[in-house]
């Protein structure tokens, strides 16, 4: 049996919803131009960019069947979606697990898809920063996730092995990098991610409140990989 000796984290959609901010202000683009973005097609490239080449803008110029003004998509595609994201904060129970894991010594690491500006400025305007011995992000890798690349970056960094980490994801892109990691991971979806397929996991949990840690630990120290 392993030890349990890390735990890592994605960030968009798991510490923070940034996802659905996200659909909702691609929704809207698609609304103002008369069409409908469905969440199958979304659901593509949540959570990674290695698994689709799926884009909103070609998607939403065949659904309307023609040109549209990309640039100016762009911007009103991004002001709906800071407007929903500056309210956000940490999703429940993501900090109570923090704290708790700081209190057992466990490290802690971020994996995410996203750039490190991204991800450094949403943990600093949600003042764990420092909480994590290690940030992993697209700009440290060549192959985001579905690639396992980012947790077994983290993991190098926190000077554990693939069995002594834990890994919390929202996304079927995220659980499927960490299954290539060998890595234990716990899928915690969102409001987008919940209508996914997240069976992969080795748990899926509704919701951080109230997690057990030890209880988890335990299960994962026991889990053949």
């Amino acid at each position: 049996m392993t030890p349990i000796r890390a735990l890592i984290f994605d960030l968009d959609g798991l510490i923070v919803d940034t996802e659905t901010p996200d659909y909702e202000a691609w929704q809207q683009v698609y609304h103002d131009h008369g069409q409908d973005l469905p969440l199958e097609k979304w659901a593509s490239i949540v959570g990674g960019t290695g698994a689709s080449d799926f884009d909103p803008c070609d998607y939403l110029e065949e659904q309307a069947g023609g040109p549209v003004d990309r640039e100016a998509i762009w911007i009103r595609r991004r002001k709906y979606y800071v407007e929903r994201l500056d309210s956000q904060d940490c999703l429940p129970g993501v900090c109570d697990l923090i704290a708790n894991a700081e209190l057992m010594g466990l490290k802690m690491a971020v994996a995410s898809s996203s750039p490190e500006n991204w991800v450094v400025g949403h943990l600093r305007r949600l003042a764990i920063l420092e909480k994590f011995a290690c940030i992993c992000t697209a700009d440290d890798v060549e192959k985001t996730k579905p690639d396992p690349a980012l947790f077994l970056a983290a993991a190098h960094d926190l000077d554990v092995s693939n069995t002594e980490a834990i890994v919390f994801e929202d996304s079927p892109n995220g659980v499927l990098a960490a299954n290539r990691a060998g890595m234990y991971v716990v899928a915690v979806p969102n409001a987008v991610t919940r209508q996914l397929d997240l069976s992969h996991a080795n748990e899926v949990m509704e919701s951080l409140v109230g997690l057990d840690l030890d209880a988890l630990m335990a299960r994962a120290a026991q889990n053949e990989n």
